[in-house]
């Protein structure tokens, strides 16, 4: 039998074709456009996200018997709002992730609503990418177009919809909504009226792995694919790659180095912080929790470095000068919030910037501070859960920046973490492929699942001395966030 798995991300949806035992058979990709209406938006067509999907699949299954084809799973972006009217037509463009509007909806919740009562009601504080704070301004904007809403609803949960008629969503991705009781998963009843919303407008939550209909006849005959084919619920992107790295039960935890940043950790129980750290509490694709740090600016910083300042795009030569005896000694720092920063400080005022220049100071000092400096950040989030009582030995890693033997080594020393490379990183994608196949009956669990299909090509140990020489790196890197808040702000 044969599962696709769907990546739906910002500027393209990657779909894979997953046989039986784990193997991808093929890959294919559809790009997508991004609208910049004012500064500071984002906003996207749902109706090409599904032309994108369709397209894709056809492609994807041309060269097997699509008889053979059992389950769908997808891992999307999250937090975008995607609004249908009465009669499930798309309303308007959906504000996505990475959209910076809402600022004063994102303030008017944390303060005047209070961190407080957010993480008691969601877990969660609020952030201006999450969903609700959009609504609210939608409210405030738009209320035209809010009056006509009649299901609120995912980027990824919108293709399930259009792929089976039901409109859904499951509790990984809901829970970035900020709308979602994450520790009871269910929708909680004060957000719902705080946004002016009632359930009977949101989707049926799902498990990530359990099936939440088949093919409509007419997407079946369409994609020359059977209607029985299960579409899974799927989940959120950084819970649907967890999945295809096996950072799934206990303690398991993955590291993504992908254009944002994230620090994923896998836990049975729910736990959450006090909002001071801006770690997400949120459910996880394998039925249990997880707390998550994210920085908006990861492999990104190291692309701006190279290729819009350095013009280059020669990754590895312009590592080759930074050799291992370098690493814990660099004099120079960079901050990485290129497009300001989630966790642990919440603030999209903060700015990107080098410190410690000298007249000695060389080009491979700069390149080494950006990939430092992204782990710093990370390391930021990894304290945060600490302080939670939660102890993360080792880790898998993932994203484009994994790729780089250089900072696997720097994740490794920076974090005291042992690292592991999945043998196939596909991110969400493999992710969404596993969901499938569980949703399909191929394995008990998620857990049972991703143990048997997740091998891991390579193991990364720290080094005791290069760990110790950034324990104190760290210390110093720690001090200029707070020292420059006020300077960013007046920038």
């Amino acid at each position: 039998m044969y599962y696709i798995g769907v990546d739906l991300g910002t500027s393209a949806v990657k779909l894979l074709l997953m046989k039986e035992g784990g193997t991808i058979e093929k890959i294919v990709s559809r790009e997508y456009p991004l609208s910049f209406p004012k500064p500071g938006w984002s906003e996207q067509a749902p109706e090409d996200w599904i032309a994108a999907v369709k397209d894709g699949i056809r492609e994807l299954t041309a060269e097997i018997d699509r008889t053979q084809v059992a389950g769908i799973g997808a891992g999307g972006q999250m937090h975008g709002l995607v609004i249908l009217d009465a009669e499930d037509r798309v309303i308007r463009p959906a504000i996505l992730w990475n959209d910076g509007r809402t600022g004063e909806e994102t303030d008017y919740l944390n303060r005047e609503i209070g961190t407080e009562k957010l993480v008691k009601r969601t877990g969660n504080i609020a952030f201006a990418g999450f969903t609700a704070p959009k609504l609210l301004w939608l409210r405030r904007h738009e209320p035209e177009n809010f009056a006509r809403i009649a299901k609120v609803m995912l980027p990824k949960d919108y293709v399930n919809y259009m792929l089976t008629g039901v409109h859904c969503s499951d509790y990984s991705d809901a829970s970035g909504m900020l709308l979602l009781n994450v520790k009871d998963r269910c929708w909680s009843p004060e957000m719902l009226e705080l946004c002016g919303l009632t359930e009977a407008q949101m989707p049926r939550l799902f498990e990530s792995y359990e099936t939440v209909g088949t093919l409509k006849r007419e997407i079946a005959e369409e994609l020359d694919l059977p209607e029985t084919v299960r579409v899974a619920a799927g989940a959120g992107d950084n819970a649907a790659a967890a999945v295809g790295t096996a950072a799934v039960g206990e303690g398991a935890c993955n590291l993504s180095l992908g254009t944002s940043g994230t620090l994923f950790i896998s836990s049975d129980g729910y736990k959450a912080d006090d909002g001071s750290s801006a770690l997400h509490a949120f459910a996880h694709a394998d039925g249990s929790y997880h707390l998550m740090g994210c920085m908006l600016s990861a492999a990104s910083c190291n692309k701006w470095w190279l290729e819009e300042i350095l013009k280059t795009k020669d990754y590895g030569a312009e590592q080759a000068g930074i050799k291992e005896e370098r690493l814990g000694r660099n004099h120079v720092y960079y901050l990485p919030y290129l497009m300001g920063e989630r966790a642990p400080h919440n603030d999209p005022m903060a700015r990107s910037c080098f410190i410690g220049m000298t007249m000695d100071s060389t080009r491979e000092d700069l390149s080494q501070a950006v990939l430092e400096g992204v782990v710093f950040g990370l390391r930021d989030s990894l304290e945060a859960a600490k302080k939670l009582g939660i102890r993360v030995q080792t880790s898998m890693i993932c994203g484009g920046g994994s790729k780089s033997p250089l900072w696997q080594k720097i994740c490794a020393d920076i974090l005291n973490l042992t690292l592991t490379i999945p043998e196939t990183e596909q991110g969400p994608g493999y992710g969404g492929a596993i969901l499938a196949a569980v949703a399909c009956g191929a394995y008990p669990s998620v857990v049972d699942a991703a143990k048997a299909l997740v091998r891991v090509s390579k193991t990364v140990e720290p080094d005791p001395e290069a760990a110790a020489r950034y324990e104190e790196r760290y210390k110093t890197w720690h001090k200029l966030y707070p020292a420059l808040k006020d300077c960013f702000r007046e920038l």
